[in-house]
């Protein structure tokens, strides 16, 4: 079992930059794939990024993809999202997770753990 603790979001800028963090409890999180999600108002939950347990594959939705980049640090027990370019649309709360996939997927299901979320929210 893994509990996800988010920081690192705010008010930003349009063009600006944020990097989220995920801390993880537990010895076993090397185990677990970790993914990225956000939710804006009104809206579904979305994927945005995932990385394999090594670090050694990355996944990303179109949307993020060439402005966000997710690694990990498993000694620290921790995943990052370092979001660069933002735009407004890019405003919603963020999630980590957590899945026990070897490849990580972009299906909300496939994840067991979550974290409570940070808000990002982007201004014009």
């Amino acid at each position: 079992q893994v509990q996800l603790v988010e920081s690192g979001g705010g008010l930003v800028q349009a063009g600006g930059s944020l990097r989220l963090s995920c801390a993880a409890s537990g010895r076993t999180f090397r185990q677990y794939a970790m993914g990225w999600f956000r939710q804006a108002p009104g809206k579904e939950r979305e994927f945005v990024a995932a990385i394999t347990w090594s670090g050694g594959r990355t996944y990303y939705a179109d949307s993020v993809k060439d402005r966000f980049t997710i690694s990990r640090d498993n000694a620290k027990n921790t995943v990052y999202l370092q979001m660069n370019s933002l735009k407004p649309g890019d405003t919603a709360v963020y999630y980590c997770a957590a899945s026990t996939a070897v490849v990580p997927g972009r299906a909300i299901l496939e994840y067991g753990y979550w974290g409570q979320g940070t808000q990002v929210t982007v201004s014009s």
